[in-house]
């Protein structure tokens, strides 16, 4: 069995890269040597049969040797930074296109002003876009998994380049959509992959900051769409003014296509096929400490996940036949609900139709151009503070603080913006009150939910199905992205101000769901999200959870809560953590408190349990 294995091996290594050795046992102890053994037989799965006519892919030989794994963290942060700002730009290239008089003349939607089926074909055109992601996104998940994270990017980029191609010369309204939805397809499966890949050659502890510092990027990208339309519009040549922007797209791409292939390929990606000694290289090129005991924890995972191969498709993770594809489910479920959540929130209503939005307050186009873009530069600098946030706090108490924040925001601004619609002297005290809100609003989702719902998905599907748990949530985002664009101009038609009302009560509508509904990823490994989906049971209700999985004599059973650097210390030396337990003192100190200090005290205790405080 062990020739096979590596005659297996032999077979997926291209020519140029290094020789990998035979695989050899360590004396250290029998426990070790009883699990290279077991390792030693698992039927790994053979390349894919058309693998070879797709463009790219890793090459060991070809991969940038930089001299510390500190600058390689950082080159690949900055690689996965411009293709996020891609996404971004891309995303934000058609606010002030659909603005453009001889783009709505080309397409046959002018006057857009009350009338509905121009108003129609407007919202139309943005959301047709988001069916072509949700195509990208499920097509690059199953490539990702077959032939790896990177040739899935070139995938992508190849379709992303011919949709550019296609907008910038668009000249009716078919060909437009139909360039969209090619778009879509490209960017969809870029963004499916690159969250995914850029997880998965990070370390635990740096997850949330690693994907936030690349949203930094992404909301540049925004920006920079922006600011070249606006610029652009100044050009008396109006069809220059919208082509020129859609066709900066190409740029970007063609740097994501190329440079895709210089980087290292996903080590637990090289582990599932069997090539160990590649996924040690890349560890050790990207980590600074000793990488055998996550390597061992990477095999673990996929020794565990080849045996239930057989949940690695997409109905599978729908209809579940086993325990396994049970857990897949409620994974895939956690995914798509929380990119629904952040549209849900209304961020989409705001960046993509900001300049209406100013313009219902009170504010001249001119006006509300320039506020729209110097919110958009607010929106990109308050997404540093994420940074700080997902890894030091955690994803929960991130999301529920910043959906309060936000709901507060939204009303006040509501109830401002039904003032500044009505003419006198203190319509221009109201819109600019509105116009505070509204950069209050999108600084707090900047730094709270823009990232959480691209790094939670990476974070809690296992290895066999990573990548096609990016895709579904691609998937979730393009649902909720393609339903609010497509309403929200006649939302602003139909209820004005009170637009900004129905997203209070949104924001107040996903709390809940966050409590109760979604485990702390931060601070825990990939390979460690397994141990809440295998032993939580069939409760859906995150604290009922963790109680099972404590009764089960599990060490790491608060799942409400982060995962310490010094609760880590203590797993890996076999002990039980510290904090995962609740002392009897804690008891005692609790019937000792008096009547008066008992609210206050009883409620930041029950808000650090439940992980929010």
């Amino acid at each position: 069995m062990a020739a096979v294995h590596k005659e297996n091996i032999e077979s997926r290594t291209s020519s140029d890269t290094d020789e990998i050795p035979e695989k050899t046992t360590s004396p250290a102890s029998d426990g070790h040597v009883k699990e290279e053994d077991e390792f030693l037989n698992l039927n790994y799965p053979r390349p894919w049969k058309f693998e070879k006519w797709f463009l790219g892919g890793y090459s060991q030989s070809r991969m940038i040797k930089l001299k510390s794994p500190k600058n390689m963290y950082k080159a690949i942060n900055l690689f996965a930074g411009i293709a996020i700002m891609f996404y971004g730009y891309d995303q934000g290239v058609m606010s002030q296109v659909n603005l453009n008089p001889h783009y709505q003349e080309l397409m046959g939607i002018a006057p857009i002003e009350g009338n509905s089926r121009n108003v129609a074909a407007l919202g139309g055109i943005v959301s047709v876009y988001y069916g072509g992601t949700l195509i990208g996104a499920l097509v690059a998940g199953s490539l990702a998994d077959r032939m790896g994270r990177i040739k899935a990017v070139v995938f992508g980029a190849m379709w992303a380049l011919l949709g550019a191609v296609l907008q910038a010369s668009a000249y009716n309204i078919t060909w437009m959509c139909c360039a969209r939805v090619i778009a879509g397809v490209g960017v969809g499966a870029i963004d499916c992959v690159i969250p995914v890949w850029s997880a998965e050659v990070s370390s635990h502890s740096a997850r949330g900051a690693f994907l936030a510092i690349e949203f930094v990027m992404n909301i540049g990208g925004l920006a920079l769409a922006y600011w070249i339309e606006y610029f652009a519009y100044l050009d008396p040549n109006r069809e220059m003014a919208w082509r020129t922007p859609l066709a900066l797209q190409i740029i970007f791409i063609i740097i994501i296509g190329l440079g895709i292939n210089f980087f290292p390929e996903s080590p637990r990606w090289l582990m599932k096929m069997g090539r160990e000694q590649e996924a040690r290289n890349v560890l050790q090129a990207t980590r600074e400490n000793d990488v055998e005991y996550e390597l061992r924890s990477i095999k673990k995972v996929v020794k565990y996940e080849l045996e239930n191969s057989g949940a690695n498709h997409y109905a599978a993770m729908l209809f579940p036949r086993d325990k396994y594809s049970k857990q897949l489910r409620w994974r895939v479920f956690l995914a798509v609900w929380l990119q629904i959540m952040q549209e849900l929130v209304g961020i989409g209503v705001i960046t993509v139709y900001a300049v209406d939005l100013f313009q219902d307050a009170g504010f001249d186009l001119t006006l509300s151009k320039l506020l729209a873009g110097f919110n958009n530069i607010s929106y990109m600098f308050s997404v540093i503070f994420a940074v700080i946030t997902l890894d030091r706090y955690g994803r929960r108490s991130t999301m529920v603080w910043g959906a309060v924040a936000m709901a507060i925001e939204l009303l006040i601004a509501g109830i401002l913006d039904k003032y500044a619609q009505v003419e006198g002297p203190q319509q221009r005290s109201f819109g600019a009150g509105v116009a505070t809100l509204t950069f209050l609003y999108t600084a707090t989702f900047g730094a709270t939910w823009l990232t959480t719902p691209w790094l939670y998905p990476t974070e809690i599907f296992p290895l066999n199905v990573r990548a096609k748990g990016g895709a579904w949530s691609v998937v979730g985002w393009s649902i909720g992205n393609g339903i609010i664009t497509m309403i929200t101009p006649f939302l602003f038609q139909a209820i004005s101000y009170g637009t900004l009302l129905l997203l209070f009560g949104l924001n107040i509508f996903c709390i809940p769901f966050v409590i109760f509904l979604y485990p702390e990823t931060a601070g825990r490994s990939l390979e460690q999200m397994d141990t809440y989906f295998e032993h939580a049971g069939a409760s859906w209700n995150v604290f009922r959870a963790s109680h099972h999985i404590r009764d089960q004599g599990i060490d790491d059973w608060r799942w409400m809560k982060k995962l310490k650097p010094e609760d880590h210390a203590e797993m890996e030396k076999g002990r039980r953590m510290s904090s995962a337990v609740r002392l009897p003192e804690e008891d005692e100190k609790d019937a000792r408190m008096s009547w008066r200090k008992r609210p206050l005290y009883t409620f930041r205790r029950k808000g650090s349990n439940a992980g929010i405080m």
